[in-house]
């Protein structure tokens, strides 16, 4: 197996954290700088008796003196000229001046250091994240779309450790960052971009990017790399949804004639268009989710259920819920159900919301 190579500066993994503005950064050292130098100055001038000026006839410091001494001084210049002299002003020097001299060094050279552990703890940061990162979701594209679908996931109880978003934009990794989520900033059609994102042992992938020949690429990139991952893809037009699913994806939605359905729906009848986004709006009103068959619902039919059965899942196909395969629900079926949002998607019925669960005997 080649070895794999480094990644460039536009091909990175960055796993999100407290961020702060280069001139608060800046402004922040200034300060800390600019108190040393006051405190010293203050504490030469306050005990001026205790030292002598060599180039003055008189020995005496002056507030001008102490500027300059403190200068010097915490610069590790020292031309000797200024000099403690009385054990006070030495003992000052040596625990309150040496180490306020510390410190304004460490200040100075306080970037080239917070580079060093900044990259050593990111570092260490994406070593362990690569080590738990296992059966996760992939979002490919971090616009609209892509920030909706991580949202519904987070909403249906993922973890944001389990996801990683991969995009080229650096304004899509800021927003992924502000959300709480792990970037690798580069081109998904490359294998080695999707590699560093651990597409190899993710569980599922999402791909929204800006253009259907790109979702194309990335769809086929992702197959390659991931034979067993399940492939959820958006494109722009209805002609490019075969182009996708032979391209190995396991589901296909066309953003744009979704959106053009619910216009012409809005237009036809107002409350169909409402109801309809109330579908589509998670965490309000109706819910569309998918659950498993209760026992003491075997052998029932579905319009019999508490819940609104829309479908039935049976060996991996989805029949309608009016389908003569699925007039009774047998074991192993899986119902998709209208339900109340407050309800979790996943939750059993009957029984959620204190509904009457009582059975007739002569059902």
């Amino acid at each position: 197996m080649a070895e794999e190579t480094r990644p460039s500066a536009f091909e990175r993994i960055a796993l999100p954290e407290a961020q702060h503005s280069p001139w608060w950064q800046l402004g922040r050292r200034v300060l800390l700088a600019l108190g040393i130098i006051v405190t010293v100055v203050l504490i030469v001038w306050l005990d001026a008796d205790g030292y002598n000026d060599n180039s003055d006839p008189t020995n005496e410091v002056d507030f001008l003196d102490a500027v300059y001494y403190t200068t010097v001084t915490l610069s590790t210049t020292g031309y000797g000229d200024i000099a403690p002299v009385t054990e006070r002003a030495r003992l000052i020097n040596a625990f309150v001046v040496t180490p306020a001299r510390i410190g304004f060094l460490v200040l100075l050279i306080g970037t080239t250091l917070e580079v060093l552990a900044s990259q050593g703890r990111e570092m260490f940061r994406v070593a362990r994240w690569r080590k738990y990162m296992d059966e996760h979701v992939v979002v490919i594209g971090y616009g609209t779309k892509g920030r909706a679908a991580v949202g519904t996931l987070l909403q249906n109880g993922l973890r944001k450790e389990s996801i990683v978003v991969v995009d080229p934009n650096p304004a899509a990794l800021d927003d992924a960052h502000e959300d709480g989520l792990a970037v690798v900033t580069g081109d998904a059609t490359g294998r080695q971009v999707l590699r560093r994102a651990g597409i190899q042992r993710a569980n599922q992938v999402i791909i929204t990017t800006d253009r259907d020949d790109s979702t194309i690429l990335a769809t086929l990139t992702v197959r390659q790399v991931n034979p067993d991952a399940y492939i959820v893809a958006a494109v722009r037009e209805q002609d490019n949804v075969p182009l996708v699913r032979q391209s190995g994806a396991d589901a296909v939605v066309t953003s744009s004639e979704a959106v053009g359905r619910l216009l012409g729906l809005s237009s036809v009848s107002p409350t169909l268009g409402e109801v309809m986004e109330d579908l589509l709006t998670y965490g309000t009103g109706l819910e569309v989710a998918e659950r498993d068959l209760l026992v003491t619902e075997v052998g029932k039919q579905p319009q019999s259920l508490p819940d609104q059965v829309i479908s039935v899942v049976r060996d991996e196909k989805v029949y309608r819920y009016f389908d003569p395969v699925v007039t009774q629900l047998a074991r192993g079926d899986r119902l998709i159900v209208v339900r109340p949002a407050k309800e979790l998607p996943w939750a059993p019925r009957p029984g959620t919301h204190n509904e009457d669960t009582t059975v007739d005997e002569d059902d």
